[in-house]
């Protein structure tokens, strides 16, 4: 049987989200394209980095409810690796 992720409840979400993250950088190309004020550009940037900051930070959460707590409960060294694995996620994300 293949592990479901914690994220599969919600995946038609995170799909949206991340089809408008999509567009979000469609539209930035075309305001480069288009010689945009540079102000735009950097709001636009601000925007699209924040929304998927926000699809990581949702994502984590996922993860830390569902693999790391199942990995949690059943003990072991699977348990211990999931926690090093999340711990180096947020440091990846507190980082960028």
């Amino acid at each position: 049987m293949e592990a479901q992720h914690g994220y599969m409840t919600e995946k038609d979400k995170y799909l949206s989200r991340l089809r408008r993250i999509e567009g979000q950088a469609r539209g930035l190309h075309r305001m480069v394209d288009e010689d945009t004020y540079c102000i735009d550009i950097l709001t636009q940037i601000s925007a699209t980095t924040a929304a998927l900051e926000n699809v990581a930070m949702a994502l984590l959460e996922d993860h830390l409810r569902h693999c790391v707590a199942d990995a949690v409960t059943a003990g072991g060294e699977e348990a211990e690796e999931k926690i090093q694995e999340a711990t180096a996620a947020i440091r990846r994300l507190v980082k960028s």
